[in-house]
């Protein structure tokens, strides 16, 4: 009986030593990573690495041009929404490849003597925003183009990395309805409505 206790004991004494060596070399799971929302941040178009593009469809083919940014500066607050600021492309860098075309665009319709910038105003950003990682938002505010004010809302996708950021968004100008002259002709018939695509970068900071 004595030899049998001190078996079992050796036996169970082995069993808690081979437990406490496996649980010390087993690596605990990391919770996943979770992103942070944002506080209240400003963020800076960089001109450079900015700009618009747009297409129109015709009963020729589909045009394709772009615009310069000139520049941008976008306030907000995450919390409740609230956005200001502006965003300004310059009317007068419109092209699209072809020279006279062009020059109609830029005299003609967008009479770009008159109105040489296109200006976008946020006023407010619904949706969830993250300081790092991707974001995808709704951003309400004035668009300003040929002296007349229009209130649109931009799907966005925006990347933060570090202090960098980048966005993209869609949307749709109804421009002979905004009162801008109509360039169709007798041979070629353009359609009414310009798709425009943003694609902007800079950088940006929390606000104190």
């Amino acid at each position: 009986m004595r030899i049998e206790c001190k078996s079992a004991g050796r036996m169970t004494t082995g069993i808690l030593g081979i437990g406490l060596l496996l649980s010390a070399t087993v690596t605990p799971r990391r919770p996943p990573a979770v992103q942070t929302a944002a506080r209240a941040i400003a963020l800076s178009v960089e001109p450079s690495r900015s700009q618009v593009h747009w297409s129109v469809d015709s009963t020729l083919h589909t045009v394709h041009g772009t615009f310069a940014v000139k520049n941008g500066t976008f306030q907000f607050d995450p919390e409740n929404g609230k956005a200001s600021g502006e965003i300004v492309v310059s009317a007068k860098s419109g092209e699209s490849g072809n020279s006279t075309r062009d020059e109609k665009m830029r005299s003609y319709v967008l009479e770009t003597g008159t109105y040489p910038d296109v200006i976008f105003r946020p006023t407010q950003v619904d949706g969830k925003f993250f300081t790092s990682g991707g974001s995808d938002v709704t951003v309400h505010g004035t668009f300003v183009l040929h002296g007349g004010s229009h209130d649109i809302a931009v799907p966005v996708h925006a990347e933060l990395n570090g202090g960098n950021w980048k966005g993209s968004g869609k949307f749709e100008v109804p421009y002979i309805q905004w009162g801008l002259k109509n360039p169709s002709n007798f041979l070629l018939k353009v359609q009414p409505i310009v798709d425009v695509e943003l694609d902007l970068a800079g950088s940006w900071e929390a606000q104190k």
